[in-house]
């Protein structure tokens, strides 16, 4: 990780984790193995980027600004559960090979497209304001960290 803003590192995040997921959506009926690949890469990701937020931003942000009861941080977490009841619905279809995921896929779409809004107009910037330069470092740092098996994880192990 770099030196850039939060809201730099997390929205490219979120930009790459978009094509991985587009990338499946266009393969899943072409290229059954490459659209997996992009599915597992695509999990793995989000599920490691929730992390990053839940483990090491959030905190970070609700001590800085004093705001952690009923503050947006809260709202994230919750949507994250959401995200992830959506992820595992698609995550279902794929390892039974089945491409019929496209309702699942809208409600993800659907949450992501909003939630992502949310984080990148108003929460990441907002951290960005909160914390020093040390911090960031520190949360960078934080963040590589975090050991792999805490989101690469598949059907509750660490396989794909």
């Amino acid at each position: 990780m770099s030196d850039a803003k939060i809201s730099v590192t997390f929205e490219q995040d979120h930009d790459r984790l978009d094509a991985l997921f587009t990338t499946f959506q266009q393969q899943k009926r072409k290229d059954v193995a490459k659209a997996k690949d992009a599915f597992v890469e695509f999990k793995f990701g989000l599920q490691r980027h929730i992390v990053w937020e839940e483990d090491v931003l959030f905190p970070k942000w609700e001590e800085n600004s004093g705001m952690a009861e009923g503050g947006p941080t809260q709202v994230m977490r919750t949507e994250h559960r959401i995200i992830g009841e959506c992820l595992e619905a698609i995550h279902q279809k794929v390892q039974a090979n089945n491409p019929d995921s496209d309702l699942e896929e809208q409600r993800l779409v659907d949450v992501l497209k909003s939630h992502n809004m949310k984080e990148e107009r108003i929460l990441y910037p907002s951290i960005d304001q909160v914390i020093t330069d040390q911090e960031r470092a520190e949360l960078y740092q934080a963040m590589k960290e975090i050991p792999e098996e805490r989101y690469r994880t598949c059907c509750g192990s660490g396989l794909a």
